[in-house]
């Protein structure tokens, strides 16, 4: 980003402050929040993008350092007057354990304030049932604290990403009905408190994806956007005015259900956009279907069905976008998943070539672009759940 769009940015940011005392933590969580867009922030720069006082900047900044929030960057010199010092997010500030229960694998790290994975254990499953989580819990916590140097007493708190309704259509991926019903009575935060000593929240997987990609991607210069999150299934996420809109129920941006045009194989997104999809069609020809999560492989073994299932999965992505953006008018798309960059890079391109042959009167062309976090997104989102409690101001809550 240029010095000259910096500045646009900062001049048209959105979230202002207000110059009274009894709402610092508002004031705070604002500081916070442009800090981590803009990956360092000066008190000048600071002062024109909030409204706030200079001297009002300076008490929130040395009351962030001091709280270890913030650390200080080398001074800028070079400038007429005194340098100035941009202050940035301090990693070591807080540490957090995630847990990502996904349909085909168990995650648990331990991420930092910004937004890194310190340490992590993985491990591949065909389903989850909750007393495979629980094992899996009990048998890694240890493991990865060790790894990150990190005690129990030095993580903040603790967050879980898991699809909804985990018990629901497992047909679509072959799970055994009658074990995945166990998850419909589970307590899973209850049964954590006699593993864990922290409190836990719970997110949607794909909508902590989202908060991931929001809190930690490259999106300061959009405010209005749709995520799409390619795994077993499809998910998302929609980020109204800079944050995150859930909804009432918590289901916006469940993409899964969303019809398409009628064809083969279904009018659900779900039915055409899903690694499922994939899974089936290399399944059809003797193949192995889990090599498709398998990190180190590159799909190339698959090509002849990764480019049918890229086709298909592009055009059903494509008539999606256009039915959201006749509801809301998104700046952006951004398309991530469990997939390789290259195999992502072309499924963006996909959607971007099926939207400029589609009819959009009526609807403006968005950007298309891939997202940055990948298979990384919904741990890391457990994270931005956490962080996004405690340190973002959430402007699209339902009431509000």
């Amino acid at each position: 980003m240029t010095k000259r769009d910096k500045d646009l940015l900062l001049k048209n940011n959105l979230k202002k402050g207000t110059n009274l005392v009894a709402v610092r933590s508002h004031n705070e969580r604002l500081v916070l929040q442009l800090v981590r867009e803009q990956g360092a922030l000066t008190k000048a720069d600071a002062t024109r993008a909030t409204g706030l006082s200079a001297n009002a900047i300076s008490v929130l900044f040395r009351a962030l350092e001091e709280d270890g929030l913030l650390l200080r960057d080398k001074p800028i010199r070079g400038k007429i007057g005194q340098p100035s010092t941009p202050l940035r997010i301090n990693p070591e500030a807080r540490h957090y354990a995630t847990l990502k229960i996904g349909r085909r694998s168990l995650e648990l790290a331990v991420v930092n304030f910004a937004g890194e994975i310190v340490s992590l254990a993985h491990q591949p499953q065909p389903f989850p049932t909750p007393d495979k989580t629980l094992a899996f819990v009990r048998n890694e916590l240890s493991n990865v604290l060790r790894a990150a140097r990190k005690s129990r007493k030095s993580i903040s708190a603790m967050a879980i990403a898991s699809p909804n309704e985990l018990w629901s259509w497992t047909e679509e991926f072959g799970a055994p009905r009658k074990e995945m019903e166990a998850w419909r009575t589970f307590d899973l935060v209850r049964a954590l408190e006699d593993i864990v000593p922290w409190e836990v929240l719970v997110e949607n997987d794909a909508t902590a994806a989202c908060r991931a990609e929001l809190l930690f991607g490259t999106h300061a210069d959009k405010q209005n956007w749709i995520y799409f999150y390619v795994g077993t299934f499809i998910g998302g996420g929609v980020v109204l005015n800079g944050n995150i809109y859930t909804g009432s129920r918590g289901n916006a941006g469940g993409f899964g259900p969303m019809r398409v045009p009628d064809q083969a194989g279904g009018n659900r997104l779900v039915d055409h956009a899903s690694l499922v999809v994939l899974e089936r069609m290399i399944s059809a020809q003797g193949g192995q279907p889990f090599d498709i999560y398998d990190e180190t492989q590159d799909w190339q073994p698959y090509e002849t069905l990764v480019g049918s299932w890229i086709s298909d999965a592009g055009r059903n992505l494509a008539h999606a976008t256009v039915s959201a953006l006749s509801v809301l008018d998104f700046e952006s798309v951004v398309i991530d998943g469990a997939l390789p960059a290259q195999v992502k890079d072309r499924l963006v391109a996909e959607v971007r070539e099926q939207l400029e042959e589609t009819d959009l009167q009526g609807v403006h062309m968005p950007e298309i672009e891939a997202g940055t976090l990948g298979h990384r997104a919904r741990t890391l989102g457990a994270a931005a759940t956490l962080i996004s409690a405690e340190y973002v101001n959430e402007l699209n809550s339902i009431g509000a």
